[in-house]
């Protein structure tokens, strides 16, 4: 059993993802935020009567908390402003050294580098990129992107000698269903197998595999059209017709049960009829 994270470890969390100048601000923002509640919720008179008391108690709780938090808040933004400028400029680092010297082969880096190396190329490509990799170099979707009103997420893959196969696809097409984001990349420094891309042809997926890369890699004022330059538009995966009742399906999402949180189509005369059908 996983140890349940404390409040500062999600704010650390929290501020570790967000861009470093981002955090940077929320330092004086946060720190000035709880002095003002500190002052404003002054204890120092006493109540005379039952109601009075009750509301210095109440004041009192908020004051000491507003007097801690003005210290650990701050911290903990200035902690996750340091971590994330450094991040980001490690990746930085990876994206030139690969692009420039080609002495430095993308399929030697680890795959925390290599999700560096790709989410700093979508960064040239104009996207604001989030990282939410966590489960190591296999688990989830790794990297979130948005530009103007566009949502996209991004799979990686540092597989050098296995090729990817359509359950990743697969994977990514329920979670894309699942968040109803524009599109999906999947990234790898290998190759993709032949059901593989057969799956992603018609799903806005995009497949890069390890010559793509080089691609990612150049200017993004020079990069050449692909669906990483699509314009913004929400993912609407094609509804079948219900094989049952030939009713329209809907886009529903498992709410109990051993697939609990995958997506799946239902049909949209649920109770009437029960039909159901995987994604994909």
């Amino acid at each position: 059993m996983g140890r349940r994270k404390s409040g500062f470890s999600d704010l650390l969390d929290l501020a570790v993802r967000l861009p470093w100048k981002v955090s940077a601000a929320l330092v004086p923002a946060t720190f000035l935020t709880f002095l003002v509640i500190e002052l404003a919720s002054d204890h120092s008179e006493a109540g005379t009567d039952l109601k009075q008391m009750s509301s210095v108690v109440i004041r009192g709780f908020i004051h000491t908390f507003a007097y801690f938090l003005k210290y650990i808040v701050p911290f903990a933004f200035a902690i996750g402003a340091a971590v994330s400028y450094s991040k980001r400029a490690r990746s930085a680092d990876i994206f030139d050294q690969v692009r420039s010297n080609a002495k430095v082969a993308v399929s030697d880096l680890s795959w925390q580098d290599f999700e560096r190396l790709v989410g700093e190329g979508f960064r040239h490509r104009g996207f604001q990129v989030t990282e939410r990799s966590g489960a190591g170099p296999d688990g989830g979707v790794d990297l979130a992107l948005a530009r103007g009103h566009g949502r996209f997420l991004v799979q990686c893959k540092q597989w050098r000698a296995q090729s990817v196969g359509v359950s990743v696809i697969r994977e990514l097409y329920g979670v894309m269903a699942a968040e109803r984001v524009a599109a999906g990349y999947v990234v790898t420094s290998g190759t993709f197998t032949r059901d593989a891309k057969e799956f992603a042809s018609g799903r806005n997926i995009e497949l890069i595999d390890g010559k793509g890369i080089a691609n990612l890699l150049t200017d993004g004022r020079n990069a050449s059209p692909s669906m990483i330059e699509m314009p913004d538009a929400a993912f609407k995966p094609s509804a079948p017709a219900c094989p049952m009742c030939k009713s329209a399906m809907v886009l529903r999402t498992a709410k109990r049960g051993s697939r609990v949180g995958s997506s799946f189509w239902g049909c949209a005369q649920y109770p009437k009829c029960r039909q159901t059908l995987a994604i994909g």
